[in-house]
């Protein structure tokens, strides 16, 4: 594969979700991603569904969704062979990335020591649930339980009272994306010194690492946030807005932009009650209510079209079919097509970032468990390139 990170090799011992999609990014980008699999069964993320797929329907389109652009070893840790396998592939890499439990790496061999001690420019990127120490470093960590503990869940939802998970592990997603450009950091790094280094993050990490003004909210002026809903907490009015037939989505984020949409709604920008951010923000149930009022005059479309006409930002609420099929989502790369061996040429949600001047990345489809042990051994036993 092409791709700025072409010249590094991954070893991916993760499971699940934040490791493995941390891996994938760095696939994306170009990386030879090795993962390396228990045999028999493999990534837990194998048997999660439905959905599965393929003739025998044992194809987990949740696995599909994070191991693309990887090959796949089988190895037991606990054997000898196992390990041995391990300590070859570590000896040829640039990173490594394992998300288990506090110590269980060390129990299989690989404590951070020894890893150096195989391969001094190894980086590492250990994911846990709630960090590798402190009193409760050592709990399991699951997306949901983690949203929950990282106060994702207290802000996300109708009220204060019926707190809601995000709709996609967005623990597990952010884990990885942070763990991701650690990794890169580390790189750098290296570059200049010549060592590898140890990154570490968790998922909690990265819940409380995307509070943002809502953290800042209640560490410097000792408000604690609650969920509210579809409307900003700190700008009036931004959010979803009811019409005729369906809902629109709008963004009144400056004055600037207030003094286009008062008269759309047949409102006086400068009318006291609503003339500052502030006055609206304390006001906002009753702005909402005379927002809706008039919207529900006319249809979302229609509204869309006036709101685009005076330059206010404003949007539908799409399903994710609609994104799928959006000719805007696929002009961004968003959609990549790859050949799966068993179940022909699928399409799958792509990488987000492009970079001009090169040439899009041919991407490889995810893994069946093992398929490349033999080409992995062979290139190990050869000692040449990545």
């Amino acid at each position: 594969m092409a791709g700025p990170l072409a010249d590094l090799v991954v070893l991916d011992l993760t499971r699940a979700l934040a490791g493995p999609h941390c891996a994938q990014m760095l696939g994306d980008l170009g990386a030879r991603v090795i993962k390396v699999e228990t045999p028999g069964g493999g990534d837990d993320s194998r048997s999660w569904g439905p959905p599965f797929v393929g003739p025998d329907e044992d194809i987990s389109t949740y696995f599909l969704s994070c191991n693309r652009n990887k090959e796949s070893v089988t190895a037991d840790l606990k054997a000898e062979a196992g390990k041995e396998f391990l300590t070859r592939l570590i000896g040829r890499a640039d990173v490594l990335i394992e998300n288990f439990r506090t110590g269980v790496m060390d129990r299989f061999g690989f404590s951070v020591d020894r890893m150096a001690e195989i391969n001094p420019r190894l980086v590492v990127l250990s994911i846990t649930g709630f960090g590798h120490d402190g009193p409760e470093g050592g709990r399991p960590g699951y997306d949901q339980i983690a949203q929950g503990e990282g106060g994702i869940m207290s802000i996300t939802g109708t009220d204060a009272e019926h707190p809601q998970r995000v709709g996609v592990p967005i623990a597990d997603l952010l884990a990885g994306m942070y763990g991701a450009y650690g990794i890169l950091a580390a790189l750098h790094e290296r570059a200049r010194t010549g060592k590898g280094g140890v990154v570490r993050t968790s998922l909690l990490a990265a819940m409380v690492g995307v509070h943002a003004f809502q953290g800042t909210r209640y560490t410097v002026a000792g408000e604690v946030a609650t969920a509210q809903g579809n409307h900003h907490p700190a700008i009036t009015p931004y959010g979803a807005f009811s019409t005729a037939d369906g809902t629109v989505q709008l963004s009144v984020g400056s004055q600037a932009l207030w003094r286009k949409f008062a008269p759309l709604v047949r409102l006086d920008p400068d009318d006291p009650p609503f003339a500052t951010n502030s006055a609206r923000t304390a006001r906002r149930d009753e702005l909402i209510t005379l927002i809706e009022a008039v919207f529900a005059e006319d249809t979302s479309q229609s509204w869309l079209a006036r709101l685009e006409e005076i330059g206010v930002p404003a949007g539908a609420i799409r399903t994710l079919q609609q994104v799928y099929d959006w000719d805007q989502t696929a002009s961004q790369g968003l959609l990549v097509d790859v050949e799966h061996p068993v179940l022909g040429p699928i399409t799958l949600p792509g990488p987000p970032l492009r970079f001009d001047g090169s040439e899009p990345v041919a991407h490889r489809p995810p893994p069946a468990l093992g398929e490349h042990n033999d080409s992995v051994r062979a290139w190990l036993d050869s000692g040449v390139g990545n």
